[in-house]
């Protein structure tokens, strides 16, 4: 259950990592993936726009060894899945309430738990979880992003289905899409010829969404064109969940070939920005952007795609 609500995804705060035993698949499943031949790219915020604490820059040259990333972030479905094979209890279903963005809450007035004055566009609200995204009278769409998983959920998930998650430098190396120095995974402008390629707010936030995009919340995981590697929702739609422990000043000392973050950490990355990022606030749906959550926290914004090495 969400114990801070940050702007972007509300933090659980730091509790133990559950004992989650979960066997690997016999039949894993077939993963829509593309194989990326790594190489080197120019990692961080080259338009200086990320936020001081954040820490997008230096930019810095990465080199990384190729491998295999999902086209689109983990489904309803695919958790389905998952869930119904291995019996895994997300820490969302354990806590009995997790954090959904006030104007999409689905549930009667008795299961709205509070709302944080500090982020009063986050509810916690009793029964969300990933099959009730919005609360008790909400059900989740089976091509929608998996959300209310944490950091240890996707992580349980991984281990099942032989995968893992990317690396921080591996998931902007994707999501750029071979377009090195842009602000975006297109280009450089939000919407180019007028169009929107990619789910987030428009309007007033929080208090009014034009939907001019399409959606208030989630959307389908292939609603936007991909980018140049065949990726889809890259920017805005969930954040994902990488693998590195987050540190702010984490690029002045990365390694130049396959790095993997900072040894120790209490948060760890998220990346993507989400369907709540509006430039007024939290403009992190930029590629360079980072953010990151204890890896407890479990929200409506939050999901994650999976990766592999090539052998």
């Amino acid at each position: 259950m969400a114990t801070s609500m940050g702007c972007c995804s509300p933090e659980g705060g730091s509790r133990a990592a559950p004992a989650v035993l979960v066997r690997r698949s016999a039949a894993p499943p077939e993963h829509d993936e593309v194989a990326l031949p790594g190489g080197e790219f120019q990692m961080g915020d080259a338009f200086g726009e990320g936020y001081p604490a954040d820490g997008e820059t230096p930019v810095h040259a990465v080199r990384l060894a190729p491998f295999l990333i999902d086209v689109t972030a983990v489904t309803v479905a695919m958790f389905a899945h998952f869930a119904e094979e291995s019996g895994h209890v997300t820490g969302a279903e354990r806590d009995g309430a997790s954090a959904v963005f006030g104007l999409a809450v689905a549930a009667r007035r008795a299961d709205i738990v509070g709302v944080d004055p500090g982020a009063p566009w986050w509810t916690v609200v009793r029964g969300a979880y990933w099959r009730h995204p919005f609360g008790p009278l909400s059900e989740a769409e089976p091509d929608h992003p998996v959300v209310h998983v944490s950091w240890h959920d996707a992580m349980a998930y991984c281990e099942w289905a032989g995968r893992r998650l990317p690396t921080e430098a591996e998931w902007e190396y994707a999501a750029r899409g071979g377009l090195d120095g842009r602000r975006f995974a297109w280009g450089d402008a939000l919407t180019p010829d007028g169009r929107w390629r990619c789910n987030i707010w428009q309007g007033d936030f929080p208090l009014r969404n034009t939907g001019a995009d399409g959606w208030l919340a989630t959307a389908p995981v292939r609603a936007y064109p991909p980018n140049g590697y065949g990726l889809h929702e890259v920017s805005g739609n969930v954040w994902e969940w990488c693998a590195d422990w987050f540190a702010a000043d984490a690029y002045a000392t990365s390694a130049h070939l396959d790095p993997r973050g900072p040894e120790t950490g209490r948060r760890r990355v998220i990346r993507g920005g989400s369907y709540l990022c509006h430039d007024s606030y939290c403009h992190r749906y930029r590629v360079a952007a980072r953010s990151a959550n204890t890896p407890d926290s479990a929200s409506g914004n939050c999901g994650f795609r999976t990766v592999r090495s090539r052998s």
